[in-house]
């Protein structure tokens, strides 16, 4: 049975763990990563709350086909993405010491 000294030990950290993820989310907004995708053809930045802020696409990838681009932008927005996801959740699993298992947080 737990005792009010220790709930109140626990209450404590639950806030301060909780004060600690609204940390890590508010700063997804800054966090950087940046892919590409055709040897550099196309380059994209994201940040950790996986929005595109800037897409690059070189000339030389302007002259390729319609569905080579295509399939270019696509491969480098998923892997910004991707990046963006894993670098956002170490941050997370760094404040909670992995207490949440890898378990995999919406918006993360």
């Amino acid at each position: 049975m737990l005792n009010k000294g220790n709930m109140a030990s626990m209450l404590k950290q639950a806030r301060e763990m909780q004060k600690k993820i609204e940390n890590v989310q508010s700063n997804l907004d800054e966090m950087v990563v940046r892919a590409d995708s055709g040897g550099g053809m196309v380059k994209v930045v994201a940040n950790g709350k996986m929005e595109i802020l800037e897409l690059t696409i070189d000339n030389e990838a302007i002259e390729e086909e319609k569905e080579l681009l295509e399939d270019l932008i696509i491969s480098a927005v998923n892997k910004a993405i991707s990046k963006a996801q894993e670098e956002s959740q170490d941050q997370m699993n760094a404040v909670t010491g992995n207490m949440l298992g890898g378990m995999k947080l919406p918006g993360m």
